[in-house]
């Protein structure tokens, strides 16, 4: 019989190898005591110079699957291979190696579906090398729904603030256009289902952002949120969910707001992600909902001006990690 999921180890993807990936890699298995286990999936001769470059030489070990790793984990980076096509220069992408990056992704998700692993960690992608050799995604989350055939929305959590763009990687005229009332329906429930099943929220309270200052100012600032944003929530209380809005978005985010709900939903990418970064740009995580496995993630890119330096700070991808681990072990218990 397989170990049980909370015994399992992460997977951890290579994201960028031109960005501040490896490093971060590298660095959170320095500090594997506050860690679950983990392994890495990428070229393994890359990690092992990169660390040398970095002057933290470590002990890299090759594995053939998520197994092995628990039993490595102590006394080596486990690393599943990816192999990269092309050498790597800190700072500068190589399209040459996107396959890599992606492959790297789909082994984590074929980890987890088979049993291998319990969570995916992704390290940051530059979206825009995938995208320009072919990768039709505009993002990880975009990605991952795909791969797991599943109806996906991304949070953004730290212990302050948990956040939810109901309209993601669009420009914003865009994502008002796309902006509707089913759509915010279907951010709330997968929300509310996650904060009670991943989170052990037995009641969650939510709240809606206004999409137009003020709320839209009972319509002198915009319709939008009279005929699309009030009705939805109309909807989700309906169901119900302890729910309210549309709120003004400039009122919603300090602390004694805060107080008042257990995650936000925010109309549209920056009005999610700004207060979050702005609140803890470190220690914030985005968390994939909506999917039959856990992923998260560092809430921060891939840094391609500091790459190689040695200067990268791994605290995102640690509480990436960590979060990872303690919404395994609250959904085996439940």
């Amino acid at each position: 019989m397989p170990p049980e999921r909370r015994q399992l180890p992460l997977a951890v993807t290579m994201g960028e190898p031109a960005g501040i990936g490896g490093e971060l890699t590298i660095k959170a298995w320095l500090q594997r005591e506050r860690l679950p286990p983990f392994f890495a999936i990428d070229d393994p001769d890359r990690l092992e110079r990169l660390a040398a470059d970095l002057g933290s030489p470590i002990p890299i070990q090759p594995i053939r699957d998520g197994y092995e790793a628990t039993t490595v984990f102590a006394k080596a980076l486990p690393v599943l291979p990816c192999l990269l096509d092309h050498p790597v220069m800190p700072g500068r992408p190589d399209p040459g190696n996107a396959q890599a990056v992606i492959t790297a992704i789909e082994r984590a998700v074929t980890a987890v579906q088979t049993g291998s692993a319990s969570a995916v960690v992704t390290n940051p992608i530059q979206k825009s090398v995938l995208m320009a050799s072919g990768f039709r995604h505009p993002g990880h989350t975009e990605f991952l729904a795909e791969l797991a055939g599943a109806r996906t929305i991304m949070m953004l959590a730290c212990p302050e603030l948990r956040v939810v763009p109901v309209t993601v990687h669009l420009p914003l005229k865009e994502a008002i256009r796309q902006l509707t009332r089913k759509s915010i329906v279907e951010a709330g429930r997968i929300t509310a289902l996650s904060l009670i099943r991943l989170f052990g929220i037995a009641r969650p309270r939510l709240v809606v952002a206004g999409l137009n200052p003020h709320a839209g100012e009972s319509g002198a600032l915009g319709r939008e949120d009279i005929e699309i944003i009030a009705p939805a929530v109309e909807d989700l209380a309906a169901t119900g969910l302890e729910v309210r809005g549309p709120l003004s978005a400039d009122t919603l985010f300090h602390p004694a707001a805060r107080q008042r709900y257990d995650a936000a939903l925010c109309m549209y990418h920056d009005q999610a992600l700004i207060p979050i970064k702005t609140l803890d740009f470190t220690g914030g995580v985005n968390v994939t909902l909506g999917l039959p496995f856990i992923r998260t993630s560092p809430d921060h890119g891939t840094a391609l001006d500091i790459a190689g330096r040695g200067i990268a700070d791994p605290a995102s991808l640690i509480a990436a990690m960590r979060l990872a681990g303690e919404l395994v072990a609250r959904r085996t218990a439940g």
